[in-house]
């Protein structure tokens, strides 16, 4: 694997369009792939933890397509040669735990292609109390609508939502351009 991609940044965009899409229509756990694919962190810590499950591991995502939203003008505010753009909504008292973002579906769909894999987590509302996100030893937290963080698969990450009102992030997915 090559240098690790981390950076800020931000998304300038009508977020307005994501918050009103009806988030009840999918339902899954984040964990589902997770406990499979991620083995080599969950055994740093002596296994992925019972108490991890489907009822405190809950997400709701979406997927747009190019033309639903502006995949050209994402891109380039990202730097993103963008594959896919989703959303998830994370209720309160569900978390996302430590993983990697694996790029399952770029991999699959462009498998040949060696440019680096990227995502960039954009914060769709400004951060609201019990919200965090984590990677490495960093916690985030007091964010503004559209902060965000770009990065590839060798960061580990975590999401959580403590709070009382729900989480919403965007994941725009693809190949770096820089």
């Amino acid at each position: 694997m090559g240098m690790t991609i981390l950076k800020d940044v931000h998304l300038d965009v009508d977020y307005d369009f994501f918050l009103k899409q009806n988030y009840d229509t999918h339902f899954g756990s984040c964990i589902a792939h997770q406990v499979h694919e991620l083995k080599d962190i969950h055994n740093r810590y002596g296994g992925m933890p019972e108490t991890y499950n489907a009822d405190n591991t809950q997400i709701s995502q979406l997927w747009f397509d190019n033309g639903q939203v502006d995949f050209t003008d994402i891109g380039k505010q990202l730097d993103i040669d963008i594959v896919t753009i989703s959303a998830i909504r994370l209720k309160p008292g569900n978390t996302i735990p430590l993983h990697r973002d694996t790029f399952y579906k770029i991999k699959t769909q462009f498998p040949d292609d060696l440019r680096p894999r990227v995502r960039a987590n954009i914060n769709m509302e400004s951060w609201k109390t019990g919200h965090i996100i984590q990677y490495n030893d960093k916690v985030i937290t007091h964010w503004k609508q559209g902060d965000g963080h770009l990065w590839d698969s060798d960061i580990e990450h975590l999401g959580a939502n403590c709070g009382m009102e729900p989480k919403y992030s965007l994941q725009v997915s693809g190949f770096s351009t820089v």
